[in-house]
């Protein structure tokens, strides 16, 4: 069992605790510095049930597979592969068409989800940035588990590209949220201030539904563990 988890020794961490990221499904335990590593895993072993109940309750796994549905940009596409159609991925209506081969569908699905997700972050946060009267140097985009924005004090704002598969609103709130990082490095009222003037209001509402639906959105282009 040692071998599926993440060993982490944490200064203040006072107990060994163990935990499952509903974003990867990975298993992690941190343990006091100066803990014992074998009995904290002989520990985690003894909570194979927990852990599978844990597991049990995990989104589900939503492969880019053809038939599969994909949320983007407020509305529903639908995965079809045609063997006579071009390997290039097309958007028809609510539908995304491909040939090629079959095996190679999921990874050329995600990779024009990549390219969407940054052209509607770029344009969300054009908008924001002149609203703000700041500059950004680069858009750039990635697949973090851990946050869905980040704003270096470089000017280089990247992002998670699954917004693409969140509401537009959730998304356009992120992009002002990231922006506002740009006048005020830190999470002060002036910052949070700054985003609502940014945004037209308050995102708790898009706040919100990341922290519902956030870890779900890791599971779409996957499949099982």
């Amino acid at each position: 069992m040692s071998g599926e988890i993440d060993l982490v020794r944490h200064p203040r961490a006072r107990r060994a605790k163990l935990s499952l990221d509903p974003a990867s499904g990975r298993v992690r335990l941190v343990i006091p510095a100066r803990a014992s590593a074998k009995a904290a895993l002989a520990w985690a072993a003894t909570q194979g049930e927990w852990l599978e109940r844990q597991r049990a309750a995990l989104p589900a796994a939503r492969p880019f597979v053809p038939g599969a549905l994909v949320p983007f940009d407020d509305t529903t596409l639908t995965i079809v592969w045609d063997d006579s159609a071009s390997r290039r991925i097309a958007h028809v209506d609510d539908r995304l068409v491909t040939g090629g081969p079959a095996e190679t569908v999921g990874r050329r699905v995600e990779a024009w989800l990549r390219r969407e997700a940054l052209r509607l972050l770029s344009e969300d946060t054009a908008h924001y940035a002149a609203l703000a009267g700041v500059k950004v140097v680069k858009v750039a985009i990635g697949d973090a588990r851990g946050r869905w924005g980040s704003c270096a004090s470089s000017g280089t704002i990247r992002y998670n590209w699954r917004l693409a598969l969140a509401p537009s609103a959730v998304r356009r709130a992120t992009a002002a949220h990231e922006v506002a990082h740009r006048v005020h490095m830190n999470h002060s009222p002036a910052f949070h201030a700054l985003v609502a003037t940014l945004y037209g209001r308050d995102p708790a509402v898009e706040r919100n539904w990341l922290r519902r639906h956030g870890a779900a959105l890791h599971w779409f282009g996957r499949g099982s563990i």
